[in-house]
């Protein structure tokens, strides 16, 4: 090694046979001790028996291990193996194209770390399309091994309790003074619920155990377009919280994205199906009245101490509103009768969580029209949206 160093910037290699060569590499002389250590002292083996090629040996061979004996010997002869170097579980791993915690992507490579923190190392691909083609096909055997992972947990749990998705993600840290932009997540959608991971849950007890967890009814979920993209990571998506906060999220493959769109409606239509209305505490005219969202009846604001309902109008009446961005919602309701607009103004301590539960009842009233509207990219479209800040804009 040192000759090597001190050689230059060129260097002239003269490769020759030795006789003694398989003797000084200690081959194995059994199949049974095929990539087996063959100095158990060091713990090192033999190069040829690491690259696969071993030495096959039969008993009733008394030829001794030289040379000049191999071509002459018929129970002596070579064969090619597989061994592993590296055993990586695709279960509930996770796999990137990306440098950690950055949004710099490798050319034509990437690396896989399995649940346990075993990692493959930088796998470099020839080409992109060698690439797209490895990254495609992990990804399809963690989706079919983490789906009947799924199956299995949901016999121990209730209906209303059912996991819809889970996988891995990389959320983008707030603190921008941070060298590390983005963290590993595993997300999940159970029941009710949106649940944040450090790492997948094992037992039962590891759900009470998330980072944080959500109502999937009183969040908002954006797929990003090019124009909204933050930095040089594809394939993000937003989440806006019951309080307004925004989480930003980046997956590895478009599938991926596609994947995690129709998980969230549907586990959000499944949830308003299950629980069919939804009241909250607000304020007319310093007055404490409730506003319940019903999927059958549509709106009903009612007097919180009397229950006497103020009014009532159908999802359909609905032509438009608009928020403050802190607490007051302004409704503008179409008459069945006289075909005018009516303004109704209600004040709210979550506005958030009541402007998304209100997107949420849409998309699940179109979807219960529409079976073909789950898990479709007219989401956007079809439902409420937010337009801007401040602004809930509707549009069939």
């Amino acid at each position: 090694v040192q000759v090597l160093r001190n050689a230059g910037e060129e260097v002239t290699l003269t490769v020759s046979f030795l006789k003694r060569a398989p003797a000084f590499l200690k081959l194995p002389l059994n199949e049974d001790c095929a990539c087996a250590p063959s100095d158990q002292s060091s713990g090192t083996s033999s190069p040829l028996c690491d690259s696969g090629l071993h030495l096959n040996y039969h008993p009733n061979n008394t030829d001794t291990l030289s040379c000049s004996s191999w071509p002459a010997s018929p129970g002596l002869r070579w064969e090619k193996r597989w061994c592993d170097l590296r055993l990586i579980p695709l279960l509930h791993s996770r796999f990137s194209q990306y440098l950690p915690g950055s949004d710099l992507c490798r050319q034509n490579a990437f690396q896989v770390i399995a649940v346990d923190g075993v990692c493959s190392g930088i796998i470099q691909c020839l080409s992109a399309e060698d690439c797209i083609d490895w990254l495609q096909a992990i990804a399809s055997n963690i989706s079919n091994l983490t789906k009947h992972n799924i199956k299995k947990i949901n016999r121990n749990f209730p209906v209303n309790q059912q996991i819809v998705y889970m996988g891995w993600t990389e959320e983008r840290e707030q603190d921008s003074l941070q060298d590390r932009m983005y963290t590993p997540k595993f997300l999940a959608l159970r029941g009710s619920s949106l649940y944040k991971f450090i790492a997948p849950p094992v037992t039962t007890w590891d759900w009470t155990r998330a980072e944080k967890t959500f109502s999937v009814y009183e969040i908002m979920c954006k797929i990003l377009k090019d124009s909204d993209l933050l930095d040089r990571r594809k394939h993000c998506f937003s989440v806006q919280s019951e309080s307004g906060e925004d989480l930003f999220f980046s997956v590895e493959l478009e599938s991926d994205l596609t994947l995690w769109e129709k998980a969230f409606q549907t586990a959000t239509f499944l949830e308003v199906e299950r629980i069919q209305c939804k009241t909250y505490a607000c304020v007319l005219e310093s007055h404490l009245m409730g506003l319940t969202i019903d999927f059958s009846m549509g709106f009903v604001c009612f007097d919180a101490a009397t229950k006497a309902v103020l009014w009532r109008y159908k999802f359909s009446q609905l032509k438009g509103s608009s928020d403050d961005g802190k607490s007051k919602i302004k409704f503008l309701f179409q008459n069945q009768d006289t075909k005018q607009i009516e303004a109704k103004e209600l004040e709210f301590s979550n506005l958030f969580a009541v402007l998304h539960c209100i997107h949420s009842f849409f998309a699940a009233k179109v979807a219960c029209l529409d079976p073909l509207y789950v898990g479709s990219q007219a989401t956007a479209s079809a439902a409420p949206t937010t337009s801007g800040t401040g602004k809930l804009k509707y549009t069939t």
